[in-house]
């Protein structure tokens, strides 16, 4: 009897030690940063982004592309706006740095260049301009 328990006591204790010496368990992946940017790391950031108006004018037209882009691309708001005190969401392309600009409805713009969306949540429209954080 006590030789058929040891060998069925060693395999119930076998995957406790495996996973606290391999670095399988689940305490490996609940620690593992991302840096302080997270850019060059593909596919590990999360590139959603907010833009809230704040400005006190309605934007007309919202832009975005990476950085690395000649063009701005297609107004992102479309057929909408973005009223005083509203919110909108999106997600960047890709984890390269982005360059956003706004128009007001007066034609006032404002630019904001090389953003890193693997860092920033929200891009304010304020008064004076884009504010990334």
């Amino acid at each position: 009897m006590m030789r058929r328990a040891l060998p069925l006591l060693g395999l119930l204790l076998l995957p406790g030690c495996l996973g606290a010496t391999s670095g399988y368990g689940p305490q490996s992946y609940g620690s593992q940063g991302y840096g302080s940017s997270g850019y060059g790391q593909r596919g590990r950031c999360d590139t959603g982004f907010s833009v809230v108006n704040q400005s006190g004018a309605t934007v007309q037209e919202l832009y975005f592309n990476p950085s690395s882009r000649r063009d701005w691309g297609p107004d992102r708001l479309g057929r909408n706006q973005l009223p005083p005190g509203r919110s909108t969401s999106y997600r960047a392309s890709s984890e390269a740095p982005h360059d956003f600009r706004v128009v007001w409805e007066n034609g006032r713009a404002s630019e904001l260049r090389h953003v890193d969306v693997c860092a920033v949540s929200t891009i304010t429209v304020t008064r004076s301009g884009l504010r990334a954080s």
